[in-house]
Formats: structure tokens, sequence, C-alpha cells
């Protein structure tokens, strides 16, 4: 794909003082920020049609469909800024500053923008006050016939780097005032990458050079694995591969990635499977100054390839300095080597299973058995078999879903029970055990698997998921948090949990938002739809909850809400009811 060149409404906007917050109390306000972006920030981008470009540490690049979304988008959260500052001390309140320009940008083939369009929103934003909006005179003009706005004209402005003065318009949100000039117009300081208390790494995937497209789920499963490891480590901030993975074939620098990531370290490599030898080769780099803090090169029989993994992670931890707790040496120790057939087949299951379809999820467990068949033991591949059984159940997969989900249940206790120290084996036991009802087995057995891997989002989502049916959301809510900061680009489904949990506290508003994101991206969801039914149902929206209602009818003729009440394990059956007094204020249901 091309370079594409376009005019586009681009909104540049970071925090004031960043530097400052965070020395003041870097915890606070990296929690602060993360939860207004989940809350407020995210969720509004979403339904004013925005496209998040990517994150620089505090400051945010978006694309909008029109400058009179992207205006109405920055007033909303400025707005909003401005209730969430009540009564916070003038030295601990978060403030944006937003530049809004219309110009010509050259969308790369990674999505990214770049060009004259970019630079002036960047330097607008530079110069907007506090709590204020900065718009260039092409912007303005598209906004001031169809928006009732009270800008002040501060006139023609000479920008850094940019050769012909701009004609800039202010516009202030309550109590903010215009100065008669703008400030001088400096390149703000480089944004501080957003980085937690640990140090924090991103793991893209490493590159295919066997030649063979068909290879590449190989080296994928060995950046997995790798992520794994790391993940086990208490004294790391590791990115999901959810997230790190995106950026697989990007032409996309080092430091961009760890920006949009909000990360220090990023490790990048290659795996060369050609017969029986693999090499594996890897560095790790400091995103700060772009030096190799480290580097190695293995090569070995391809039966090694546990070991490479092993070593591969034990000098990334030395070259980082990491103080490890007991618990951390424990689980540096070393997996068991298995068959490497079996580990191949393996590989393969899970790139079938992460696809989550009716055809691609029996493809995996077929994959998983024949694995099995080479290797009895291997507790990984029953866990992934019993993961694809319990799809079938959630999903209406199979010809007896209860078989189905009972089958699943067993397979991952006799995973666990094969292998108590896998992380995987307990998540899978977890969500087996939540949607047969088991909800505090289900707690305990995600607990279980993140004191063996802090790091994994699968596991806080599944935590999640059964504290929100357990009737806990504000707990839930945590969970997600956490799952968000370790997956900057997380799943869609993540935005359905976060709905349900705010739906679940009767804040129905901030429900509409996370589901109306998640339409956004995956505007097939007949569950999205019946949930946005619902809270528009509860705040007396009745036609927009009628459309909803219509929606997910449309996708799915079979949706039933005596099903639903029957698999959807809630501990107090009052939290489904609901649901469906959302829809009977509608009057869509009796």
């Amino acid at each position: 794909m091309s370079d594409t060149r376009k005019i586009a409404a681009i909104l540049v906007a970071d925090v004031v003082g960043y530097s400052r917050l965070a020395g003041a109390d870097e915890e606070r306000i990296l929690a602060r920020l993360r939860t207004l972006r989940s809350d407020l920030i995210d969720p509004t981008i979403a339904i004013h049609n925005g496209r998040i470009v990517k994150r620089t540490g505090d400051g945010s690049l978006i694309e909008f469909r029109s400058v009179v979304d992207a205006v109405r988008c920055a007033i909303e959260v400025q707005s909003a800024m401005l209730e969430r500052n009540a009564g916070v001390p003038e030295d601990r309140r978060i403030e944006f500053r937003i530049g809004i320009h219309l110009g010509d940008v050259v969308e790369e083939s990674d999505g990214d923008l770049m060009g004259d369009g970019v630079n002036i929103a960047s330097r607008l934003e530079g110069i907007a006050r506090p709590g204020a909006i900065c718009l260039s005179e092409d912007a303005y003009r598209q906004v001031k016939a169809r928006l009732d706005l009270a800008v002040t004209d501060l006139g023609d402005t000479r920008l850094k780097n940019i050769v012909e003065p701009i004609r800039i318009y202010a516009l202030e949100i309550g109590p903010a005032r215009a100065a008669e000039s703008p400030a001088p117009a400096e390149t703000p300081a480089p944004s501080a990458y957003l980085q937690p208390e640990k140090p924090a790494i991103a793991v893209l995937a490493f590159d295919n050079m066997s030649g063979d497209p068909e290879q590449a789920y190989f080296s994928d499963g060995i950046s997995e694995d790798i992520i794994t490891d790391l993940s086990r480590l208490s004294e790391l901030h590791v990115i999901a591969r959810n997230s790190s993975f995106v950026y697989k074939n990007a032409a996309i620098s080092v430091p961009e990635v760890a920006r949009a990531l909000g990360v220090r370290y990023v490790l990048e490599g290659s795996v060369r499977k050609a017969g029986n030898r693999v090499r594996v080769t890897a560095q790790l780099i400091d995103a700060q100054d772009g030096g190799h803090v480290w580097a190695n090169r293995f090569d070995r029989d391809l039966t090694d390839i546990f070991a490479v993994q092993d070593e591969l992670t034990r000098e990334i931890v030395e070259a980082l300095k990491i103080q490890l707790t007991g618990g951390d040496r424990t689980r540096l120790s070393g997996r068991r080597p298995v068959d490497v057939r079996a580990y191949e087949l393996l590989l393969r299951g899970r790139e079938q299973a992460s696809v989550h379809t009716r055809l691609a999820n029996p493809a995996a467990r077929g994959l998983a058995e024949a694995a099995i068949a080479i290797e009895p033991d291997y507790a990984a591949a029953h866990a992934l078999i019993a993961f694809t059984h319990v799809l079938d159940y959630i999903n209406d997969w199979s010809s007896d879903p209860e078989v189905s989900l009972a089958t699943g249940r067993a397979l991952a206790e006799q995973a666990v029970a094969m292998a108590p120290d896998e992380p995987y084996c307990h998540c899978a036991l977890s969500i087996a055990c939540m949607w047969m009802r088991e909800l505090d087995r289900a707690k305990t057995e995600a607990h279980l698997g993140l004191a063996q891997a802090p790091n994994s989002v699968q596991l806080h989502m599944a935590l999640a998921h059964a504290l929100i049916f357990s009737g806990d959301p504000k707990a839930a809510l945590s969970e997600l948090d956490i799952s968000m900061r370790l997956d900057p680009l997380y799943p869609e489904v993540l935005l359905q949990f976060l709905a349900d949990a705010h739906f679940s506290l009767g804040a129905y508003e901030t429900a509409i938002l996370a589901i109306e994101a998640r339409l956004m991206r995956n505007p097939q969801s007949e569950t999205a739809f019946a949930l946005l039914a619902s809270c528009h149902g509860h705040l007396g929206h009745n036609d927009q909850s009628r459309q909803a209602w219509t929606r997910a009818l449309e996708l799915n003729p079979d949706f039933s809400i005596p099903r639903r009440r029957r698999i959807l394990p809630f501990r107090n059956p009052e939290d489904f009811e609901r649901r469906v007094d959302g829809l009977r204020k509608a009057g869509l249901v009796e």
C-alpha cells in the first residue's frame, strides 16, 4: 500500500505541565490519565468519528472526518475536564491544550500522518492556553456558520518552522480567558514517555527470515513465548502481544513505537528456520536515546529452541539490571522441553484459536489434539483444547453446548493438574468455571494465574469478567484499567466489558460511550447493540433504544433473551433483569 496525500481535520492535544505533574506524583498522574482515556477521551473521540493516529506519551494526534466533528469532540472533552477539575487543587489538575487544523497531510502505509497539516496543528496546540482550543483560519472557516462559538481572533501569527503566518482563533471553555496575543510560539518540550514505575518493554513480532511465508506462525510463536516469559516477572511492565504485534511489517521507527505504547525498551529480532536448524537474532533498544542495550544471535538445533528462549529471557533481564524477587527467579528457572513437532502444532493451533470463528475453532482443537498425540502430557495443548470447547459453548457452535462446557471444564482442570505453574492453564480453567457459574473458583484461578504471570492481560480480563458477573463492577473496572495499561491497543471486546461494568453501576451514559466506541471498531456485534438498547431504554431514549434493538435482531435473528438469561452467569439474577428492564421501559419486550 503506497502513501496517500489528502486533506484532513487534525487535532493535536497534550497535558499542560505533564513533567511537573509526573515529578510531583507520577503514579497518581498516570492512573488519572489512564482513567480519563478509558472513561472520557477515547469514547468521546469514537463518538465523533475520530481516529487515534498515535499517542506520544501525554499527547495525542487524532484525525476526524470533519472539522465540525473535531471541534465538537474538543469542546466535549474540555467541558468535561472543567467538571472533573472542580475542587481539585490547581497544582494537581489535569488540563489539556488542543490545536485543530484543516490541511494537507500524507497518510503513510501504516496509517501514520505526516506533513504540514500535522505540523500546524501541533504548533497550534503549543500556543493554546490551558483548557482552551486553538483553531487555524482554515479550520475556523468550516465551523463558524455551523457551531455557535465565541472565539477570540488572535490575528496572523508566525509559528515556528511554518513559512507563512497563520491566522488563529482561540476558543475558550468555561472560565478560561483568551489573551490579547498568543503565548510565544516556542516548540514545546518533548512529551515524556507514558511510563509506569517499572521498566517497560514491548516485544515486536520477530521477522520471519525462513523464506517461506507459511513459517510466519513459528516466528510469531517465538515472539509470543518471549512475551509470556517476560510477563511472568513482577518487576517488569510488559506490553501485550495484541498491541506490540500491530507494528508487524510496519514502516515505523522504534522511538515511535515506544511512544505509542508507553515504553522505554523495545525488543526486536528475527527467526530463520531451515531443516533442523534455527537462528534467532534479537536486540534490545533503549528508545530514549536509540542505543542498543543488548544484542545476541543464537544458532542451534531446532530441538534447542526452548533453551534459546530461556537464555534470551535471562540475558534481557540481566541487561535491564532488574532485581528479581525470589518468585521471579523461580519463574525464570526454565520450561520443560517438549517434542518440537508438538510445539509447532501448538503454535499453529494458537494461531487458529486467536481468529475466534466457527471454522477456526475446531481447526485449533485438531492441531492441539495432534500435539497431544505426540506429547501426551503437554499441558498447554490440553488448555487450548479446553478453551475451544468453552468457546463452542459461549457461541453456541456445537450440537450440545452443555457437553462442550463440561468437557472444557474437565480438560482445563486436567491441564492445571499437569502444570500448576502454567498461567494459561489457570486462565482456561478460570473462564470455564465462570461460565459454569463457579464464580469464586473462577476468581481464584485467575489470581493463581496472575501470581505466575502478573502482566497477563488474558488473566486480568478473565478476572474482570468474573468480577462483573459476581456483582463487583468497581473491582472489574480496576482490572480493566490494568489491562488497558498493559495492552494500549486493547481488543474491542474490552470495551464491552467496560460497558457492562458501568451498566452494572447504573452509569448508563458512560456505558453508552463505551459501547459506541466498540461499535466504531466492530459494527457487527449484536451483543453491543442489545446493551445499547437497554441503556437508552433506562434513560428514556425510546427511539434510540428501538433503533439499537432492531439492529441487534438484524445481525442475529436468533438473539434470545431466555437463552442469555440461562447462560450468562450472573450471581445476582437482578443484574441480568436490569438489562431486560431497559428494553421493557422502551416497550421492546413484555
